[in-house]
C-alpha cells in the first residue's frame, strides 16, 4: 500500500494494488484523517468503474452487463459523507465485473475455468451459494442476460486479480479498522452497497428504500442496528432488517464484535439518488447524502460510547 502524497485538508489519500489491464490505476484509494475523528468507516466494494479494454473485449454486451453489475456512484454518496463527517473512506476501483470484493477469494465457478486447480488441495471440492447462483469471486451470469464471458478464465488470470485487488483490498480494509478501534475502543464498518428497486411484501405496502444488514446479529452490536432503525424512521424512510440482504464476505471476514470491530451492510435503493435511467446522479442525491451523513454522525456517538464501555475502552482509558 503506497501513499500517494495527495491530501485535502487534514486527511491523507493512501492508494494500493493495481488494476490489471490498467496497470497505472489503483486497486482501492483509502481516504482517512489520522487521529480518527469519528470511530467509522465507510467502504464502497462494488462501485468500481476502471474498466481495462481486454476486460470488455471478451464480455458479452459489456455496455449493458457492466453497468448492471456496478453500485452505480455508491462512491459519490460515500465521498460527500467522508467530507463532511471525517469518517475513513475505502473505495474500489477495480469493477465487480473483474472480481468481486464481497465474495471469499476461493468463491469460484472452477467450470469458468475449465476445472479446479492443478493442486487440487488449493481449491475446495465444490463452490459456493454465491458462485452457484452466477454471482461468485467472478460473475459468470446475470438474469436476463445469460454468460457474461465469450472465453473462460485462465487460472493465471484468476490468481493475478486475487492478488492485486482482493488481498490489498481486504488488508487495507482490516488494518483501517483495527487502527480505529484502538484508538476508539471499538470501530463500525459500513459496507455501502446500492440495490435495484425492491418488490412489495404486500398489495398496499410501499418497499424499503434502504436495508440494514448485520448477518442476523453476528456482525454489528444490538443496539448500533437499533440507533440506525430509529434514525430511518425519524427521518420517515422505509427500511428493512437483513431481508433480502443480510451482508455477506465482507462482514464476515472483518466483523469480530468482541474485539470491538462492528459491520453492517447498508444497501440503498438507486431510484434515492440517480435519475430514471439509473445511469447519472439524479435529483435526490443530495438529500441522500444529507440523510447518510446524519446516520454516520448518530452511530458514531453510539460506536465512541460503546468503546468507552468496553473492556478495551477502559483498559485504554486507564493506561493514558
Amino acid at each position: 500500500m503506497q501513499k500517494s502524497g495527495k491530501h485535502d485538508g487534514d486527511s491523507a489519500l493512501v492508494q494500493g494494488g493495481s488494476v490489471p489491464g490498467h496497470p497505472d490505476v489503483p486497486a482501492f484509494s483509502l481516504k482517512m484523517v489520522d487521529p480518527s475523528p469519528i470511530p467509522v468507516v465507510i467502504a464502497v466494494p462494488h462501485a468500481g468503474r476502471a474498466y481495462a479494454k481486454s476486460l470488455l473485449d471478451r464480455m458479452r454486451h459489456p455496455a449493458f452487463a457492466a453497468p448492471r453489475l456496478e453500485d452505480r456512484y455508491a462512491d459519490l454518496l460515500g465521498d460527500a459523507v467522508s467530507r463532511e463527517t471525517g469518517a475513513a473512506l475505502l473505495v474500489a476501483h477495480a469493477p465487480r465485473a473483474m472480481l468481486d470484493l464481497n465474495r471469499a477469494s476461493d468463491d469460484v465457478d472452477w467450470e469458468m475455468l475449465g476445472g479446479p486447480p492443478a493442486d487440487a488441495s488449493a481449491a475446495p471440492s465444490g463452490f459456493g451459494r454465491r458462485a452457484r447462483s452466477g454471482l461468485g469471486l467472478v460473475p459468470r451470469r446475470l438474469p436476463g442476460l445469460g454468460e457474461l464471458w465469450k472465453r473462460r478464465l485462465d487460472h493465471s488470470e484468476l490468481n493475478e486479480r486475487i492478488a492485486a485487488i482482493h488481498q490489498p483490498y481486504h488488508a487495507a480494509l482490516a488494518t483501517t479498522l483495527e487502527a480505529i478501534r484502538d484508538r476508539w475502543g471499538a470501530a463500525l464498518l459500513i459496507d455501502l452497497h446500492s440495490m435495484p428497486p425492491l418488490a412489495a411484501r404486500s398489495p398496499g405496502e410501499r418497499a424499503p428504500e434502504f436495508v440494514v444488514g448485520d448477518r442476523f446479529g453476528a456482525s454489528c452490536d444490538g443496539g448500533i442496528v437499533s440507533a440506525a432503525f430509529r434514525y430511518f424512521t425519524e427521518s420517515a424512510r422505509r427500511v428493512s432488517h437483513n431481508r433480502p440482504y443480510a451482508g455477506g464476505y465482507v462482514l464476515e471476514r472483518h466483523a469480530r464484535r468482541t474485539e470491538g470491530l462492528h459491520c453492517m451492510q447498508l444497501e440503498i435503493d438507486r431510484t434515492c439518488y440517480l435519475d430514471s435511467r439509473m445511469a447519472e446522479p439524479g435529483p435526490g442525491f443530495e438529500a441522500t447524502v444529507e440523510l447518510l451523513i446524519g446516520l454516520v454522525r448518530r452511530l458514531a456517538v453510539d460506536v465512541a460510547d460503546l468503546g468507552r464501555t468496553s473492556d478495551r475502552g477502559r483498559w485504554r482509558a486507564a493506561a493514558e
